[in-house]
């Protein structure tokens, strides 16, 4: 089916909607894990990342298809993970200060659940495990490598293995593995993708033999994201901890077309004004839809041919279109997001609908910095 069929997205009491609003078709999302699961192939290898969802429903649904492993940004995700009974978490980011002392309560708090979190220096390791050690807990801990993200993590090599024998021998943590994200490879060509993501994954393939060799059990390997999905899926050693697949978007919709997820997130929009003969206005602002990208790429508008995006402030999208138009105010927009994951963190909640009707919502617990912890 197309994405542009009404069959699918249409909202037959649209009326009961005030907008603009984020609406979830929970039955795409059953699809999508069920399509993440197959690629993967063994569902013990399959570790996605809840930044996309931030939802305890969302996550539950996961586990309730077998999903036991999940990897997540902030202590919020962690706890909203915990608060579900989620098994196995990896905090992908490194804890220190005022976040490792919430990392440590929740832990305790949580005890169902078990966390682990990535370091990618000698200091902050240090840091880590000395805090851990006067709390008496002994954590997990992923050294975090740099294979060209550029973000964070420590490049493989001498300095590296150092770094994963100090988290094999320091009290207060317990060396898990490597964490290797590669959220630079995008290629649209997979062909291409795939010889890029090989040769960026080489070195960890490397510093891992090399930890083999002088007896450092590295038994996980957590490698990638949504684009380097299907490429890490096939390697049997590696979890893969894609995010996006649950709700998908027009971003990876156009960048990986090899892969089979379907738009489950819908942006609904109603035209509020006509300022001029060739311009509408609608009320999806910055607040509603991800504004990082350049204006034409923030929303991609299923029911409506010629909208051209031209400017867009808080509270107000604007488009042009042509003068013979027969747009009216209250017209009723659905969109595609171009970038999922920071719009879904711009609502409180999303509208569940199903059979073409609102049947109940969501709340987005994990966009708020902090829950109780």
């Amino acid at each position: 089916m197309s994405i542009m069929s009404q069959e699918w997205f249409t909202i037959n009491d649209i009326e009961k909607l005030d907008s603009p609003a984020l609406v979830i078709f929970p039955e795409r999302v059953k699809a999508n894990i069920q399509t993440a699961i197959a690629m993967v192939g063994d569902v013990a290898r399959l570790r996605p990342h809840v930044k996309t969802n931030k939802s305890a429903e969302a996550s539950q649904l996961m586990l309730d298809a077998g999903i036991t492993k999940f990897k997540c940004a902030t202590i919020a995700e962690a706890e909203m993970l915990g608060t579900i009974g989620a098994p196995d978490v990896v905090l992908a980011y490194q804890p220190l200060g005022p976040k490792l002392q919430r990392f440590i309560e929740l832990i305790k708090k949580f005890p169902g659940t078990k966390y682990a979190c990535l370091t990618d220096n000698i200091s902050a390791a240090n840091e880590q495990a000395n805090s851990f050690a006067r709390n008496e807990i002994e954590v997990l801990m992923y050294v975090d490598l740099n294979v060209g993200m550029n973000r964070t993590g420590i490049t493989p090599g001498d300095e590296a293995t150092e770094l994963c024998k100090f988290c094999a021998t320091t009290k207060g943590i317990k060396f898990a593995g490597l964490h290797a994200y590669d959220g630079h490879l995008r290629n649209r060509d997979v062909s291409m993708r795939k010889q890029e993501c090989d040769k960026a994954y080489e070195s960890v393939e490397k510093l891992h033999e090399e930890l083999v060799k002088i007896n450092i059990p590295a038994s996980n390997i957590i490698a990638g994201g949504s684009p380097t999905f299907p490429i890490h899926a096939k390697r049997k050693s590696v979890e893969c901890s894609p995010g996006t697949f649950i709700y998908w978007d027009k971003g990876y919709l156009d960048q990986c077309p090899e892969q089979n997820f379907l738009p489950a997130a819908i942006l609904v929009t109603r035209i509020i004004s006509l300022p001029s003969p060739t311009k509408i206005c609608t009320d999806l602002g910055h607040k509603s839809v991800a504004a990082e990208n350049e204006i034409s790429r923030r929303v991609f508008f299923l029911n409506a041919q010629g909208l051209a995006p031209v400017s867009q402030s808080e509270e107000h999208l604007v488009c042009e279109v042509p003068n013979d138009h027969n747009y009216r105010t209250g017209d009723v927009q659905y969109g595609i997001p171009y970038h999922i994951c920071p719009t879904v963190a711009l609502y409180e909640r999303v509208y569940l609908i199903e059979d073409g009707k609102v049947v109940g919502e969501w709340k987005n617990v994990a966009r708020d910095r902090k829950l109780t912890v």
